[in-house]
């Protein structure tokens, strides 16, 4: 994965003045558009989409600097206008066009990256590989915000709104794993942007069974999940396992992120919530 995408950084820099589809570029690299998005904002802190956004206005602000036309820029760099162009300038440098030319600044660049691999490791990741028949996740959903780091008070909100009796309803409605009251993070950007809108789901995995009517239903497909399993202070425990998934297991397994829905079970808790034995299951595929 880290050849793959110092690759993809190189063919990134030769198509900053066109269009990139990133499925011809990365096709017969033995992986997926979507495992390399989601895997470049897990390493890089930003979404690819991004990078190369702020790597175009790089480039941009020394054409500028050379006195190039602002209309010849914007269609270099594929926008319909000076406007859009600038709009796009501005979110990047935090000065328009005209302020850049007229006094050199201020700039604010972004280099190329390098991946590299550090060697780590020395704690083994507690993983299992599952293949799950076609089920049903049974709940209430909401759209809520993506948030890396902490709790999500929208989240906390959603579940804090449900009555206690509740979630023993929901309890006696699973018969299949993953078991327990579930965590559903579905339809979430690829890119994984933060303040990006997924659909959240609490409730439960069920194989077979009526659905009762005032319950929302994701039908999760047949396929194949990583499980990853982790105890301690939460949800920090549990954030530090996604991270890890992306800088250790990812890259040392032969399995690829698929799209689907992500769960949390969490299988024991402490009174106040503060700590947790959780497991993480992750739509995945044979890379």
């Amino acid at each position: 994965m880290i050849g793959i995408l110092n690759r993809l950084m190189e063919q990134i820099e030769q198509h900053l003045e066109v269009e990139i589809d990133f499925d011809e570029l990365l096709a017969g690299s033995g992986t997926t558009v979507y495992h390399v998005r989601r895997m470049f904002s897990s390493l890089a802190g930003m979404p690819l989409s991004e990078y190369v956004r702020r790597r175009r206005m790089t480039v941009a602000a020394a054409d500028l600097l050379e006195g190039q036309d602002l209309l010849g820029l914007a269609v270099r760099y594929g926008y319909g206008s000076a406007e859009a162009f600038g709009r796009a300038f501005r979110a990047v440098h935090g000065a328009g066009p005209g302020d850049v030319r007229r006094d050199g600044g201020p700039l604010r660049s972004q280099p190329i990256l390098r991946f590299s691999l550090t060697v780590e490791g020395c704690v083994p990741m507690d993983a299992r590989i599952v293949e799950r028949p076609e089920f049903k996740l049974v709940g209430h959903s909401a759209r809520v915000q993506l948030i890396h780091e902490g709790s999500n008070p929208q989240i906390q909100a959603h579940i804090a709104s449900l009555p206690v009796s509740e979630h023993a309803r929901l309890k006696e409605l699973g018969n299949t794993e993953p078991a327990g009251l579930l965590q559903v993070s579905a339809d979430v950007d690829a890119d994984y942007r933060e303040g990006s809108e997924l659909t959240y789901l609490h409730g439960v995995a069920m194989l077979d069974g009526t659905v009762p009517e005032d319950l929302d239903t994701i039908t999760v497909p047949a396929g194949t999940w990583a499980v990853f399993r982790t105890s301690g202070p939460y949800p920090v425990a549990l954030q530090n396992v996604w991270a890890s998934t992306a800088t250790q297991w990812f890259p040392s397994n032969p399995w690829l992120l698929r799209e689907g829905p992500s769960m949390v079970a969490v299988l024991e808790r402490s009174e106040d919530f503060s700590t947790a034995t959780c497991e993480l299951w992750l739509p995945v595929e044979r890379g």
